[in-house]
């Protein structure tokens, strides 16, 4: 009996741990992707949600292609500027 109890309860934590592990998808954002968003002077625009990694922009903020990139999109929100998802638009980076 001791030992049903004792598989069960490691049973019991191995699942409980990796059911409730996050996964996090690290992207990394070319050099050149930055530095070119930081270069462009676009005006700021105001929004009242979350602007985190990972949060989605509604289709009121304009997002500006990267000419040489089809992978990133930015914008400027809050005074922060954002390299974006243009096909999910959601916010990869934050810089500044």
């Amino acid at each position: 009996m001791k030992l049903i109890a004792l598989t069960t309860a490691a049973f019991v934590v191995a699942a409980g741990g990796s059911a409730s592990a996050q996964t996090t998808t690290v992207v990394t954002v070319p050099g050149e992707v930055r530095t070119y968003v930081t270069q462009q002077d676009v005006p700021s625009v105001v929004y009242d949600g979350d602007v985190v990694v990972g949060s989605q922009l509604p289709a009121s903020v304009e997002i500006h292609t990267i000419p040489t990139s089809e992978t990133y999109s930015y914008t400027v929100v809050n005074k922060h500027r954002l390299i974006v998802d243009p096909q999910t638009r959601r916010v990869i980076e934050v810089l500044e």
